[in-house]
């Protein structure tokens, strides 16, 4: 994305105000270190050290902000780091490029681009192919948590003080437990869907896991409107007009990416502690982010002719023709700010950007009331 997150003061910030009700004087909000999990929505590096021959680390991967590719499946910088540039932080290690203590004094990014909320055993008793499904789960990055915590403090006592004084992204998670068997052509009713509770289940355990470690403010993300990308756009083409709304997404996709969330959103509202001292749950609606600037994409700086379209990808109709289509060859847009899509199934940085605003300072966060009390 050409542009950058203009971070002024009365952006503190949605995500980060629950911490002004917990151990801080009202009006302050304060964070020391930012970890995030999930998947490559947030991954900033950890996948690319384990391929390091892949297309992400080759141009016009990291082209708009950082010049050089990164690792980042986007153009430039993701959501999470807008939240660090937000909680004016450094940009958090990946946590298989860290090596000692001081490569985490900011946190770590433990996303792997690829993973799964479940096992990927689980998947490999589907009769998967796990060539593209890496074994990073969500309970492998916890585990790795545990170690950064551990290099990090001796003690338990440090530990917690270090959980109850940072901010924790858990996720977006659950997105690639449907996207393999999908690009699998397995059956959407009898594998696909059925795996929603599960996938539901292992994010309240992975909250339940933080919030017994010690972790005051966890910011959960819900799925992205699936049938807005560009990919899935390619894959589930129809011809008949009722199987799209208006904006031209496939409906019955973003029906299941909204039975999703009405899922996490239910389970966030039954385990969230109703002692805010205890911790604080925020749900981040990425999906009403990026369904906002499909539908009004001219609204926010984005082109409505190419709102459904990949700015990286291989031609046909979305630019989109296999997944992940982007590389030094593909047919890539003049101006990726005025795009969504970046390959296909990543956003842009400009998209990124949008979202992580309406996280940071609303309305794409519950409970909204917690802004107020960063603006005392």
């Amino acid at each position: 994305m050409a542009s950058s997150l203009v971070v002024v003061l009365p952006l503190l910030l949605l995500v980060v105000c629950p911490y002004a009700a917990v151990s801080y004087p009202a009006g302050t909000c304060r964070y020391t270190r930012l970890f995030s999990l999930g998947d490559s929505l947030t991954d900033t590096g950890n996948f690319a050290s384990l391929s390091p021959n892949g297309s992400v680390l080759a141009f016009p991967y990291g082209e708009t902000f950082f010049r050089r590719p990164t690792g980042r499946f986007c153009d430039g910088r993701l959501i999470v780091d807008f939240i660090a540039e937000a909680l004016k932080l450094p940009l958090s290690t990946p946590f298989l490029l860290g090596k000692t203590a001081e490569d985490f004094r900011a946190g770590a990014n433990l996303a792997v681009s690829g993973a799964t909320a479940l096992s990927q055993q689980l998947f490999k008793d589907m009769g998967l192919d796990l060539t593209i499904l890496p074994p990073y789960s969500l309970d492998v990055q916890l585990e790795w948590l545990k170690r950064v915590l551990h290099m990090l403090a001796p003690t338990g006592p440090e530990r917690q003080e270090i959980m109850s004084s940072s901010l924790f992204l858990l996720g977006e998670i659950g997105f690639n437990d449907y996207n393999h068997p999908f690009f699998q052509n397995r059956s959407f009713t009898a594998q696909i869907r059925p795996l929603l509770p599960k996938v539901i289940k292992k994010i309240e355990n992975a909250t339940k896991v933080l919030i017994g470690l010690g972790a005051k403010t966890i910011v959960v993300p819900g799925v992205i409107p699936m049938g807005c990308a560009p990919r899935y756009l390619t894959i589930f083409q129809s011809n008949d007009p009722g199987d799209y709304d208006a904006a031209g997404c496939i409906r019955w996709l973003n029906d299941f990416a909204e039975e999703h969330n009405r899922a996490l959103r239910h389970m966030l509202d039954y385990i969230r502690p109703r002692d805010p001292t205890v911790a604080v749950v925020v749900y981040a609606d990425y999906y009403g982010a990026i369904l906002e600037i499909t539908r009004s994409p001219q609204k926010h700086g984005f082109r409505k002719d190419v709102a459904l379209t990949a700015c990286c990808g291989d031609g046909g109709p979305h630019n989109s023709g296999k997944l992940i289509a982007c590389n030094a060859t593909s047919i890539l847009c003049p101006d990726p700010s005025r795009h969504i899509s970046w390959d296909g199934i990543h956003l842009t940085e400009a998209a990124y950007q949008f979202v992580a605003r309406g996280v940071l300072d609303g309305p794409y966060a519950a409970p909204s009331s917690i802004l107020s009390k960063c603006r005392r």
